[in-house]
C-alpha cells in the first residue's frame, strides 16, 4: 500500500478491533488517545505509510536480540507504539536553495516536502513491561538505518538505569544475528591504519555505540538539565522520568536543544521517546508533565506532534480483578506473569508500607504521598473539629524560618487521643517558585486556611508573631505548653517568654537521641487513627515524612528534600514532646 490519507493503520486497527469486541480492556486514558489516532485517520491532511512501519519491524525481528541473546519478536504493543511514531507523515511547502550548475550562485525554489509528524512520545506503562528494550529498538534502528550523521542519547535517573536501553544492544552486536549486523560487526576494532574495508563499522566504545560508517554517536547522559541542554539530538530516550525523585523537566530541555538550526537547516525531524512506571513521589516535574499529558488528551491543547500511551486502572477497585490488569500493562503474560501480579496484590493487603510502591508501579496508581513513615491509609483526614476555647500544646519548627516556619497546636482528648491543628508561614516568593504541581497543592492549603502566605522575600518573625498570636486569640486555644526547635528560633521564643511567661517552654533539640521516642509514640497514635487532623496539609507533610534509622533503631526526622515540607510534623513532634513535659498543666 502506498501512502494513504483515508486508510487506517494496520496493527491500530487490530487493536481497535480487540477493544471493541471486548478482548482487550483499556483505561480512560488509552481510550482518549485513541480517539485522537481516529482523528488522525479521519484528518485528510494527515497520512499514513505502512512501508515505514513494516520496514521498522522487519528491521527489528531480523537483526536485533534480547539482552540474553535470544532472538527479539516484537510484540504487539510495540508495534502498536512504534506505529504512531513511524506511520504518520504530512506535506508542508519549504524554500530550498539550489545551487547553479556550475556551482558558482544557486536559488531558492519552493518545494513540497514530507515529514514525520510525532516528534514526542510519553508512555506510561507498569512495571514489567519491556520498555526499556522498546526504548532499545528505537535507539538501534535510528543508528543504524538512518544514513545521516546524528548525535543520539539516552538518558535516567542514575547512569546504571540507562544501561538498561544500552544492553540489548550490545548484545546484538556481539550476536550479529542478520546480514546487515553481520556487515556491520566484520573486520578489527584495532584496524586504524589499514583499509577501510576491513575496519568494524559498529562498536561499542568509551563514548557509547558509534556507527563508524555514518559517524553517529549513542551515548548516556545523566538526567540533569546542567548536562542535556544545548544538544542538537537526532533522537533521545528518557527512561524513568516518574520513577525518581526527579525535580528538572529534562524532556522539555532536550527538545529546546533538538529544535535547533543543524548547519544551516532546521532539525525538525528529532524523536524524545519518554518512557517510566509510574512514581510514588508526588509534585516534582512529573506531575507537571502530566498536568500537561491530560490537557492533550481532552483536547484542551492540540499537539499533534505529540504521541501518549498512559496505561493505568482506572480505579482501585479494580486491583483484585485480575481481568482488568491488562489495562496497566499490556504485556501481561507475555513479559511478565499474573503470578507475579497476584503476589503484588497479596502483599500490598498484608504489608501496608509497600501498598503505595506496588499500586503506582504495578497498576499505575500514584496515591497521595509516598509512605516513608506513616502509611497512607494513616494520612488520611479526619471530619472537621473544632477546638474552640480548649487546652493545647503548641510545637513551633522556625528551622527554614527564611521562607517557610511551621506552628501545629496538639490537643489532648479524654479518650487518649490528640486533636491536630496546622498553621504554616510562607512568602510570596517562595509560592511564585513552585513547580505547577506543587503551587497547585499549595493553592489549596491557601484555601483552607492552614498556609498564609506573608509579603516580601523573607519572614519577618515578628509579623509571624502577631499573626499567630491573632489567630489563637480569635480561636480562643488555650495554650498551656510551648515546644520549639532551637534552631533560628531565639527571637520568636524571647517574645513569647516575654509575653506568656517562662513556665511550659520547652527546647526540642533534634536528632534520634530526643525524636526517636515522640515519633515512635506517634506513629503508635496514627497507627490507631488517634491523631484528628482535618487539613490537607497535615496529609500533605505526613505523606512526605521519612525517618532515617541507626542501627540501633533509632529513628530521627529526615529534613534534606527541601521542597518536600514535613515542617507541620516536626512542629507536632515538638508539641508533643512539650505535652509530655508539662502534663500536670493538663489535669
Amino acid at each position: 500500500m502506498a501512502l494513504s490519507n483515508t486508510a487506517t493503520p494496520i496493527y491500530y486497527g487490530r487493536f481497535r478491533d480487540a477493544v471493541i469486541r471486548g478482548e482487550i480492556p483499556v483505561c480512560e486514558e488509552i481510550s482518549m488517545e485513541m480517539n485522537r489516532i481516529d482523528a488522525l485517520i479521519a484528518n485528510p491532511g494527515v497520512w499514513y505509510d505502512d512501508k515505514a512501519v513494516n520496514g521498522f519491524i522487519k528491521y527489528c525481528e531480523s537483526e536485533l536480540t534480547l539482552t540474553n541473546g535470544d532472538d527479539l519478536f516484537l510484540l504487539d504493543s510495540f508495534k502498536l507504539w512504534a506505529e504512531e511514531i513511524f506511520g504518520w507523515y504530512y506535506y508542508i511547502e519549504r524554500s530550498i536553495y539550489v545551487p547553479d550548475k556550475d556551482n558558482h550562485g544557486g536559488h531558492y525554489e519552493k518545494k513540497i516536502i514530507r515529514k514525520r509528524l510525532i516528534n514526542k512520545q510519553y508512555l506510561i506503562v507498569a512495571r514489567g513491561a519491556a520498555k526499556s528494550m522498546y526504548a532499545s529498538c528505537i535507539q538501534n534502528y535510528f543508528l543504524n538505518v538512518d544514513t545521516s550523521t546524528s548525535h543520539q542519547i539516552t538518558t535516567a535517573p542514575t547512569m546504571a538505569q540507562a544501561e538498561e536501553v544500552m544492553s540489548p544492544f550490545r548484545t546484538a552486536i556481539t550476536r550479529a544475528r542478520g546480514p546487515l549486523y553481520q556487515f556491520l560487526t566484520e573486520g578489527s576494532l584495532q584496524n586504524t591504519t589499514g583499509s577501510k574495508a576491513n575496519r568494524v563499522k559498529l562498536a561499542s566504545t568509551k563514548k557509547g555505540i558509534q556507527n563508524f560508517l555514518t559517524g553517529s554517536l549513542l551515548e548516556v547522559r545523566p538526567m540533569s538539565i546542567d548536562k542535556l541542554q544545548g544538544l542538537r539530538v537526532k533522537v533521545a530516550t528518557v527512561d524513568e522520568w516518574l520513577s525518581g525523585d526527579v525535580r528538572e523537566d529534562v524532556v522539555e530541555t532536550l527538545e529546546q536543544g533538538a529544535a535547533k538550526e543543524q548547519g544551516g537547516g532546521q532539525n525538525d525531524d528529532y524523536l524524545i521517546v519518554a518512557i517510566s512506571s509510574e512514581g510514588t513521589v508526588r509534585n516534582g516535574s512529573g506531575d507537571s508533565i502530566k498536568m500537561e499529558l491530560m490537557k492533550i488528551l481532552k483536547g484542551e491543547h492540540n499537539a499533534p506532534h505529540t504521541s501518549i500511551f498512559w496505561y493505568k486502572l482506572d480505579s482501585i477497585d479494580e486491583v483484585g480483578d485480575p481481568s482488568k490488569w491488562l489495562k496497566a500493562n499490556p504485556n501481561l503474560d507475555k513479559t511478565v506473569t499474573y503470578e507475579t501480579y497476584q503476589e503484588a496484590v497479596e502483599t500490598a493487603e498484608k504489608n501496608p508500607a509497600k501498598r503505595n510502591d506496588i499500586l503506582a508501579k504495578r497498576f499505575g496508581l500514584p496515591m497521595e504521598g509516598y509512605t516513608y513513615y506513616f502509611t497512607y491509609e494513616e494520612t488520611l483526614p479526619h471530619r472537621k473539629k473544632e477546638f474552640w476555647q480548649m487546652p493545647c500544646a503548641l510545637g513551633a519548627d522556625l528551622s527554614q524560618g527564611d521562607d517557610f516556619c511551621a506552628f501545629t497546636f496538639l490537643f489532648p482528648l479524654s479518650s487518649g487521643s490528640f486533636g491536630v491543628k496546622t498553621r504554616n508561614y510562607i512568602t510570596e516568593l517562595t509560592l511564585k517558585k513552585l513547580p505547577l504541581a506543587l503551587r497547585n497543592k499549595y493553592e489549596e492549603f491557601i484555601n483552607e486556611g492552614s498556609l498564609i502566605v506573608m509579603p516580601g522575600n523573607i519572614l519577618d518573625m515578628m509579623q509571624v508573631y502577631d499573626d499567630l498570636d491573632e489567630f489563637i486569640i480569635r480561636t480562643a486555644y488555650d495554650v498551656r505548653c510551648f515546644g520549639y526547635d532551637p534552631y533560628n528560633a531565639k527571637e520568636f521564643v524571647e517574645r513569647w517568654e516575654r509575653e506568656n511567661g517562662a513556665y511550659g517552654i520547652e527546647k526540642v533539640i533534634q536528632g534520634a537521641k530526643t525524636e526517636s521516642v515522640p515519633l515512635g509514640e506517634l506513629k503508635k497514635l496514627a497507627e490507631e487513627r488517634m491523631l484528628l487532623f482535618d487539613e490537607g496539609l497535615m496529609t500533605f507533610t505526613m505523606g512526605n515524612c521519612i525517618t532515617i534509622e541507626d542501627t540501633n533503631g533509632n529513628r530521627k526526622l529526615y529534613k534534606n528534600r527541601y521542597d518536600a515540607k514535613i515542617d507541620a510534623v516536626a512542629a507536632m513532634m515538638d508539641a508533643f514532646v512539650a505535652y509530655k513535659h508539662n502534663r500536670e498543666a493538663f489535669e
